[in-house]
């Protein structure tokens, strides 16, 4: 389907549809790819696997990270 296939389409939305679409299109404008997410996550996992390496932060075992994060919420 080519742009002027949608755009013709979209033209034939009602208006609550056509502004349903609009935000639709904008957000997906806004919101990173999967691939970006994917991209971003690994190069967060390298930075804190690094960190972990030349000491420069200690390790928290997940007992405690979660001890404390119920505590929180309580």
């Amino acid at each position: 389907m080519n742009l002027q296939k949608i755009e013709d389409e979209a033209l034939h939305l009602s208006k609550e549809e056509r502004a349903q679409l609009i935000q639709r299109l904008v957000l997906s404008m806004e919101s990173p790819s999967e691939e970006e997410l994917r991209s971003d996550w690994l190069l967060e996992a390298r930075r804190r696997g690094e960190e972990l390496d030349d000491g420069s932060v200690q390790p928290v075992p997940g007992e405690d990270v979660m001890r404390k994060a119920r505590a929180l919420i309580k």
